[in-house]
């Protein structure tokens, strides 16, 4: 009628890509060159807080959220293969 009553789409969430500078998908596991936060190389790990970057050298986790880069949105980091 007015178009109160329509019948809602089913709108499936998209998973959320991680990709460092050249594009590259991350995951967890992978090592990758840091260029935020003084990490150095690190690993991705899964923890409560979700997806981290933790240091091989300090042991430092940091949030994968503040490693976005705003020009881009992708990830300070490069995967090391």
């Amino acid at each position: 009628m007015f178009g109160f009553f329509k019948k809602k789409k089913d709108v499936k969430k998209s998973a959320i890509q991680i990709l460092d500078r050249n594009g590259n998908q991350l995951s967890e596991g992978d090592i990758v060159m840091s260029y935020r936060y003084d990490l150095g190389k690190c690993v991705i790990v899964n923890s409560i807080n979700g997806l981290e970057y933790e240091s091989i050298e300090s042991k430092k986790r940091v949030n994968w959220t503040l490693m976005i880069d705003a020009a881009n949105e992708r990830q300070k980091v490069e995967k090391i293969e």
